[in-house]
């Protein structure tokens, strides 16, 4: 009986964690995709300069 109760409450907390997360994870990835697109053109072109130099 006790483990029938634990079961609903964690499927409850398990719920309202991921509706409390969904906005963060969805700004998360606006920022997070930015930040990665423009890092992997910085080092693209940090290893052309590199290549330049050679």
């Amino acid at each position: 009986m006790f483990r029938a109760i634990a079961d609903v409450l964690r499927q409850i907390g398990a719920a309202l964690a991921t509706v409390v997360t969904l906005p963060f994870r969805a700004v998360a990835r606006l920022f997070g995709g930015a930040s990665r697109s423009a890092g992997r053109g910085g080092r693209r072109s940090g290893h052309t300069a590199r290549a330049g130099r050679v």
